[in-house]
C-alpha cells in the first residue's frame, strides 16, 4: 500500500477526519511527524501524521478513517525497535501518551491485564508488592512498552529463566485494519476468517519448515504455534508480527515469582569466544541470566575478574545466603580464568548498567568512529555460539569491518554494532553484501536471523535464506488473511522493503555544516554529532535513580522534550524534508526551549549526546541578525549588568527596588523574568572588592602556601560572596595560597546558554588574555560554581578550538573539593558530624564528577547523600517568563530535590554548591542551603563577615 497519490487536500481531509473521529491527539504538523521518522534502527520513513489514541474505540476509529482513505498505519510504542518496524509512511499510532495503564492484577492467577502503552517497569513496579514480576526484560525496560514487546516478541537477559514475551502472553485483544475486533488466546476462537483453512492446508510445511532447538527464534511469523500438537495458540502466533497483522488494545500477561534474593557471579575468560563456549555449560545450574560482554564495552574493568571477556550469571534464591551459595557453586564449577560473586545490590546495578548501556556505547568504537545496528541480534543454538562467533569475526575481517559482540550468551543471541559506512554508495553496497553473507552463516549454524528485536526492514528481505521460498510465501498468505488490504505496517515481514532502502543517513548533508563549536569528538562535524542519537531512548527513562537526563521530559512526558526527540528534530532540520526552514525552524526552537541545558545527557546518554551544546549552537543561528527574547539580554548578559551595578555602587538601591512593588514587577516584565520569581539580591561588597581590600595583608602572612588561582565567577562575586570568603579561609587552613586573576575574567556561561556565541568568544578571549601570566605556571584554577567550572572545561575549548590557551585553562580547572584532595592531600577538614541533604549540581554530575566531593564530605563527617536530577532552576531557565519555564522548573525540583529535603528534616545541613540550586531551595523549600566551603569554614570557626580580619587586612567567612 502506498500513499504517494495523496494530494495536500487529501492529507488535510485525512487529518480532519481523524480529529472528528477520535478523542485522542491528532497532529499532522512538521514537528510531530519529525519525531517519529526513525526508531533505534538505521531506517527512516516519513509519516503523514501521528495519532495518540485514548481508548480502544479511538484505535478502531483511526483504522476506519485510514482504511477509507487508503492510508497505511503503523503502531508505535517506545520507538526503540532496532530493525525499522516502528516507522511508517502513513499514520503512526503513538501509544506513549495514553492507553498506558495496568488495568488489573490477579496475584492468585499470576496474571495482569495491561494496555499497549504501559512501560515495562511500570508493570513490574505494580506487581512487585505481590512478589511477582514480568519475566522478559529488554535493556530498554525503563521506556519500552508492552505493546512494542508483543509486536517484536522481546526477550532480555532473563529469558534464560522465563522465556520470551510470547511465552508470557495469555490473551490479546486486537483490532484489524479491516475493523474486526478479535480476542486471541489458545484455540481457534477469535481467529480471522480463512486462517484455520490456511493452517490445515499447510500442516506438513509448518511441521518441517521451522528450525528447532532455538530458544530465540524470533524471525518470521510464528505460524508453527498454530499446529494442533502445540495447542493452536493464536496469541503466540500474533506475537512478533511487528504491527503487520493488527493493533493490540489490551493484553493478559503471565507473571512469574520474583526471586527474593539475587547474587551475580562474574566469570572472566580469555576472550568472547571462550566465554561463548562456556555459556551453554552453565545452563544446568538454573541461572536467571547468562550475559556475555568483552573488554571493548567495559569502560573500567578494574573491578572485574581477570580476563578479556566476562559472563554475568545471575542466580536467585529464597534468601541472600541461598543466592550467594548458588552463585559461589557456579563459580567453582565454571571453567573460567577467574570469578567473583557480587551480592551488593548497588554494585550489581553498576555492572548491569554497563550491560544495558551497551546498545548505545557500542555505537562508538574506541577510536571514536561510528558503528551501527545493521546486523544486531541473530541467534544460534547456545552450544554453537563459540564456533559461530569465531566465524563471524572472520567474516567481519574479510569485509574490513569491526564490531563488538555482546549479549545473551545463554540463549545464543548476539548483539553487535558494526562500523558500516552507511553514508556512501560503496559503503552501503558492502553493508548489503555482508548482511547476505552473515545471514548464510547464521543459517549454516542452525540459527535465526533475529533473536530478539524482530526482522523489520533490516532482515526480512533475507528470510528466504532461513526458511526457504515456500515458507516465506506462506508468510505472505498469513499476512493477507489478517490484513487483506495491506494497510498494517507495509514493507515489514511479508513482501518487505530492501534492507538498503530508506536508510536514515542518505538525507543528511554531504558536506560539513558551518557551525561555531568545535565538536572535537565528532571530527568537527555537527551532522555527525546529531547522528550520535541512535534512538535507544534512555532519556525517556523516568526512574529517579537513572541519573540527570532528561529533566524536561520527566516533567512533561512529551517526546519533543526528550534528548532523543530534540536530536530527531535536529536531524530533520538538517535533512530539510519535513522541517524545511533550517536554523529558523520554530519546531526545533520550541522543542529546545524547555531544554534546561543541564548537560545531563553528556554523561547519562550512552553515546554522549550533548543537547546543551546543540541548543546553544541552534540559538546562535536562529537569532542571528534578529531580535532576541528579553531574557537573553537581561540574563544572558548578566555579568555585564552585575558588573555595572557594582561599579556604580547601586546594590542598596537595586535590592530595595527589586524586592516587591511596581518597580520589581516592571523589572521582571522588561527582563523577561517569571513573575513568580524573586530577583536575587546584589551583594553590597562583591567578593573581588573584598579581596582587594585585604590583598596586601594576606600576601604578608600566607605567602608560603602552594599557590592556586581562585576564580571569581559572576555568581560568587556579585551574588554570594560569602562562598568565596569561606573558600579562602578553608584553602588557607589547608596550606594553599589563593590568588585572584589580575584582570577581568568570565567563563562566558550565560552567553553560551542563550546562544550568544560571538559575545561568548569575545568574553572568553579577554579572559585568556587576563590569565596569560597564570597559564605560564602549573597552578590549578579553583572554580567554586560548578556551572562555571563545566563551562571552562567544555564550552571554552570547544568554542575556541583554535586557541591553545583554552585547552591549557580547561586542563587546570578544579572544583573546590578536587583542589583540596589533589594539592593538600594531608589536610584534615573539621569534623562537622551532621547529616546532609541537598543537590549535586547537574553540571557537576555531567562534566566534573563528584567523587572528590563525596570523599571530602565523608572526611568531614557529613553523612547522607545529595539528591540527583536537576534542581530545575538551571541558570536563566527557571527565571524565564512564559513558555512553561516556571512550571517545568518546579516540576523538576519536585522530582527528586524537594522530596529529599522534606524527608531530611529541619536538622539536616542543606548543601548545594550551585547558586541556582541554592536559589531554588530558598524559593521553593523556604530553607537556605550552603556551599560545602561555607560549612567547612564554619567548622574552622570562620563566621560570615565582610570585614578584613585584624592584622591581616583579609575578610573571613
Amino acid at each position: 500500500m502506498a500513499t504517494t497519490a495523496l494530494t495536500t487536500a487529501d492529507v488535510r481531509d485525512l487529518a480532519a477526519g481523524l480529529r472528528a473521529a477520535v478523542r485522542g491527539d491528532v497532529d499532522f504538523g512538521a514537528g510531530a511527524r519529525a519525531l517519529v521518522t526513525m526508531d533505534a534502527s538505521n531506517y527512516r520513513r516519513v509519516p503523514l501524521g501521528v495519532v495518540a489514541p485514548r481508548e480502544a474505540e479511538d484505535v478502531a476509529q483511526a483504522l476506519r478513517v485510514c482504511r477509507e482513505a487508503g492510508v497505511p498505519v503503523v503502531p508505535r510504542g517506545g520507538g526503540t525497535s532496532i530493525a525499522g518496524q516502528a516507522t511508517g509512511t502513513g499514520v503512526v499510532l503513538d501509544f506513549t501518551r495514553h492507553m498506558r495503564g495496568v488495568v488489573s492484577v490477579d496475584p492468585a492467577a499470576r496474571t495482569a491485564v495491561v494496555q499497549p502503552g504501559v512501560v515495562l517497569d511500570v508493570l513490574r513496579d505494580a506487581v512487585r508488592p505481590y512478589g511477582l514480576t514480568f519475566g522478559p526484560d529488554p535493556s530498554t525496560h525503563g521506556r519500552c512498552t508492552l505493546g512494542g514487546m508483543i509486536a517484536n516478541n522481546s526477550c532480555g537477559p532473563h529469558s534464560v529463566a522465563w522465556g520470551t514475551t510470547a511465552d508470557n502472553v495469555r490473551e490479546l485483544s486486537v483490532v484489524t485494519y479491516g475493523g474486526a475486533s478479535l480476542r486471541l488466546g489458545q484455540g481457534w476462537a477469535g481467529a480471522p476468517e480463512g486462517l484455520r483453512e490456511l493452517v490445515d492446508e499447510n500442516l506438513a510445511l509448518l511441521r518441517t519448515g521451522f528450525p528447532t532447538g532455538l530458544p530465540r527464534r524470533i524471525s518470521g511469523y510464528a505460524l508453527d504455534a498454530l499446529l494442533p500438537e502445540r495447542g493452536v495458540d493464536l496469541a503466540r502466533a500474533f506475537c512478533g508480527s511487528e504491527g503487520t497483522l493488527g493493533v493490540v488494545n489490551e493484553a493478559v500477561v503471565r507473571l512469574v515469582e520474583a526471586p527474593r534474593a539475587r547474587a551475580l557471579a562474574v566469570l572472566g575468560y580469555a576472550d568472547e569466544s571462550a566465554a561463548a563456549d562456556a555459556a551453554a555449560g552453565l545452563l544446568p545450574y538454573g541461572p536467571l541470566t547468562v550475559e556475555g560482554m568483552a573488554q571493548d564495552l567495559v569502560p573500567d574493568p578494574g573491578g572485574l575478574p581477570r580476563g578479556g571477556a566476562w559472563l554475568f550469571v545471575e542466580m536467585g534464591g529464597r534468601s541472600a545466603d541461598e543466592a550467594r551459595a548458588r552463585a559461589e557453586e557456579l563459580v567453582r564449577a565454571a571453567d573460567a580464568l577467574d570469578g567473583t560473586v557480587v551480592t551488593d545490590t548497588a554494585a550489581q546495578r553498576v555492572l548491569w548498567r554497563v550491560r544495558e548501556d551497551a546498545a548505545g556505547t557500542a555505537t562508538r568504537m574506541a577510536d571514536g568512529s561510528e558503528a551501527w545496528p545493521g546486523w544486531e541480534d541473530c541467534a544460534v543454538p547456545p552450544a554453537r555460539l563459540g564456533a559461530y562467533l569465531r566465524e563471524f569475526r572472520g567474516l567481519l575481517a574479510a569485509h574490513g569491518l569491526r564490531g563488538t559482540p555482546y549479549g545473551h550468551f545463554g540463549d545464543g543471541c548476539i548483539h553487535v554494532r558494526i562500523d558500516f559506512d552507511l553514508l556512501s554508495a560503496a559503503g552501503v553496497g558492502r553493508f548489503r553484501r555482508f548482511s547476505e553473507e552473515v545471514a548464510e552463516l547464521v543459517v549454516a549454524h542452525g540459527g535465526s536471523l533475529s533473536g530478539e528485536h524482530g526482522d523489520g526492514q533490516a532482515r526480512a528481505e533475507l528470510l528466504p535464506k532461513m526458511y526457504g521460498e515456500d515458507v516465506v510465501r506462506l508468510f505472505g498468505r498469513f499476512k493477507d488473511v489478517w490484513d487483506p488490504a495491506g494497510g498494517m505496517n507495509p514493507g515489514m515481514l511479508a513482501r518487505p522493503a530492501r534492507l538498503d532502502e530508506n536508510l536514515r543517513f542518505e538525507v543528511l548533508p554531504k558536506r560539513k555544516v558551518d557551525v561555531e563549536f568545535g565538536y572535537p569528538q565528532d571530527g568537527g562535524d555537527f551532522t555527525a554529532a546529531v547522528r550520535r542519537c541512535v534512538g535507544v531512548a534512555k532519556c525517556r527513562n523516568t526512574d529517579a535513580g537513572a541519573g540527570v537526563m532528561c529533566p524536561s521530559f520527566r516533567a512533561t512526558g512529551e517526546e519533543q522534550h526528550s534528548t532523543r526527540g530534540r536530536a530527531r528534530l535536529l536531524h530533520e532540520m538538517l535533512a530539510g524534508e519535513v522541517v524545511t526552514d533550517g536554523w529558523r525552524s520554530t519546531e526545533v526552537r520550541d522543542a529546545l526551549d524547555l531544554c534546561l541545558s543541564c548537560k545531563g545527557c553528556r554523561s547519562d546518554c550512552p553515546v554522549g549526546v550533548d543537547m546543551a551544546t546543540y541548543k546553544a549552537e541552534f540559538l546562535h543561528h536562529h537569532y542571528a541578525g534578529r531580535l532576541r527574547p528579553a531574557a537573553h539580554y537581561a540574563m544572558g548578559r548578566l555579568p555585564q549588568w552585575l558588573r555595572a551595578a557594582s561599579a556604580l555602587r547601586l546594590a542598596r538601591v537595586l535590592n530595595a527596588a527589586g524586592r516587591v512593588g511596581p518597580l520589581a514587577a516592571l523589572a521582571k516584565r522588561v527582563g523577561g523574568i517569571a513573575p513568580e520569581r524573586r530577583i536575587p539580591e546584589l551583594a553590597r561588597v562583591p567578593f573581588s572588592r573584598w579581596w582587594r581590600r585585604g590583598a596586601a595583608g594576606r600576601r604578608g602572612t600566607a605567602g608560603e602556601g602552594r599557590p592556586v588561582v581562585l576564580w571569581p565567577d559572576t555568581f560568587t562575586n556579585y551574588l554570594s560572596p560569602a562562598v568565596g570568603r569561606a573558600a579562602v579561609a578553608v584553602l588557607d587552613d589547608a596550606g594553599l595560597r589563593a590568588e585572584l586573576p589580575a584582570g577581568r575574567v568570565c567563563c562566558g556561561l550565560t552567553y553560551v546558554s542563550t546562544g550568544q556565541l560571538d559575545l561568548a568568544r569575545t568574553v572568553m578571549r579577554r579572559t585568556l588574555d587576563a590569565l596569560e601570566p597564570a597559564l605560564a605556571s602549573d597552578d590549578p584554577v579553583v572554580v567554586l560554581e560548578p556551572s562555571c567550572a563545566a563551562a571552562l572545561r567544555t564550552d571554552l575549548p570547544e568554542l575556541l578550538a583554535d586557541d591553545p590557551r583554552a585547552g591549557r585553562l580547561a586542563d587546570r580547572v578544579r572544583t573546590f573539593a578536587q583542589v583540596l584532595e589533589e594539592y593538600a592531600p594531608e589536610w584534615q577538614p573539621p569534623v562537622i558530624g551532621r547529616a546532609v541533604a541537598g543537590q549535586t549540581h547537574c553540571h557537576q554530575h555531567a562534566v566534573l564528577g563528584e567523587a572528590a566531593e563525596r570523599r571530602l564530605r565523608g572526611k568531614a563527617g557529613l553523612t547522607g547523600e545529595l539528591s540527583g536530577g536537576c534542581c530545575g532552576l538551571a541558570g536563566n531557565f527557571g527565571f524565564e517568563r512564559g513558555g512553561g519555564h516556571y512550571e517545568v522548573s518546579v516540576a523538576c525540583a519536585e522530582e527528586q530535590l524537594l522530596p529529599a529535603v522534606r524527608a531530611a528534616g529541619e536538622e539536616a545541613e542543606l548543601l548545594a554548591d550551585g547558586f541556582s540550586c541554592r536559589t531554588q531551595l530558598d524559593e521553593l523549600a523556604g530553607r537556605p542551603a550552603r556551599h560545602l566551603a561555607e560549612v567547612l569554614a564554619e567548622g574552622l570557626g570562620e563566621g560570615p563577615s565582610e570585614r578584613p580580619p585584624e592584622g591581616l587586612g583579609l575578610g573571613r567567612g
